[in-house]
């Protein structure tokens, strides 16, 4: 049985339509959920009252943090910043392997829950010297409202706005959400429709139509990130396929993360994934043309460091989120070919390290 929706958790919903037989279908993402009076989605956190939808983690959040942005991650957006970090509860996809499922799969949040206002949320980005705030945790698609409310806000004070998400939304809040975001990581968790399906409860299409639509019809800078994991989608066979595709609907300079598994939520059975499979990966996604391909989740400083595509001039050399070099023009040009690199670029100072800092906001309602 649903939990019952609380007075204070009523705020109005955008993207739902009406049914015939009284039910509302939530029109956000394409697992379509139709719900009767008091019933809440897939995602737990949309649901319908008094025949309206409602979204119920506006202003509640897991909790803040400050990260540098290379752990969201994005090696092309501002390298070296700091951003300020949060999410709620909620997913609209079920990953049998998702390694934030204490958030995304909560239903005993309200303890938990910081509150948070979109201004406050902006003016603390602001105090604490944060370049962007990312909407990350838990799939910012699922609390869209909030977040588009919380982007207002930020640009209004000169804070930059990034989308950590799968990518799973329908049409109209698709073009709504990315139009307010300055950058986005999104998921590409499998090549395979049979992987999205079995493990994530959904179907790879409207993965690749929002990858196609955030890169080649909006602002927003992109970056990809593929989780591999053992045995489910880390053959080479469906590792060339990812590669090619991306390269050729994409093109070369939108950057490819491949990322290392580890055992948890419901697929604890399964071993980490080996170092010399993400550089398999790695050597395969350069072989198709791409020009940046990072490995992530593991010590590889190699797999972890921009190179210029023209020369191969060590731009921006890390281990993990740390930059032991940086040596790029404010323009992200290279020092030695000139070449341009693909990104969103300035002026280099001291960067924020591989730290992460939590941030209580107030005092929990």
């Amino acid at each position: 049985m649903d939990e019952p929706i609380g007075i204070d958790e009523r705020h109005p919903a955008k993207y739902w339509h009406r049914l015939d037989d009284g039910r509302l279908q939530c029109d956000v993402c394409p697992r379509d959920c139709k719900l009767h009076e008091g019933q809440r989605g897939s995602c737990f956190v949309r649901g319908m009252v008094d025949g309206q939808m409602v979204l119920t983690t506006y202003g509640r959040s897991s909790g803040f943090c400050i990260d540098p942005v290379e752990k969201k991650p994005l090696n092309h957006f501002y390298p070296g910043s700091s951003v300020f970090s949060f999410g709620t509860a909620g997913c609209n996809l079920a990953c049998k392997f998702c390694q934030n499922w204490d958030i995304s799969k909560s239903r005993e949040m309200d303890r938990l829950m910081d509150s948070a206002s979109p201004e406050d949320i902006a003016r603390a980005a602001k105090k604490y010297g944060s370049k962007s705030v990312a909407f990350t945790y838990n799939d910012p698609v699922v609390f869209l409202e909030y977040a588009l409310d919380t982007a207002d806000a930020c640009h209004a004070l000169g804070i930059r706005t990034i989308a950590v998400t799968a990518g799973y939304l329908h049409d109209a809040p698709k073009r709504a959400f990315y139009a307010k975001m300055d950058a986005a990581n999104i998921d590409l968790k499998s090549f395979k429709e049979a992987f999205y399906v079995k493990l994530c409860g959904g179907h790879l299409q409207p993965v690749l139509d929002n990858l196609t639509y955030v890169h080649h019809e909006t602002d927003c800078w992109l970056e990809i990130t593929t989780l591999l994991i053992p045995g489910y989608n880390d053959s080479d066979a469906e590792l060339k396929a990812l590669s090619n595709w991306v390269a050729q609907e994409l093109g070369p300079d939108v950057p490819l993360h491949f990322t290392a598994f580890k055992p948890d939520w419901k697929m604890q059975d399964v071993p980490p994934t080996p170092s010399s499979t993400l550089k398999n990966a790695r050597r395969i996604a350069l072989d198709a043309g791409l020009h940046y391909v990072y490995t992530g989740n593991m010590h590889d400083p190699e797999g972890d460091t921009t190179y210029c595509p023209k020369c191969r001039h060590a731009a921006v050399v890390r281990d993990w989120y740390e930059i032991l070099h940086y040596d790029l023009t404010p323009h992200g040009a290279c020092p030695e070919c000139g070449t341009t690199l693909a990104g969103r670029f300035g002026e280099f100072g001291k960067p924020f390290g591989s730290r992460m800092i939590p941030v209580q906001m107030h005092a929990n309602k």
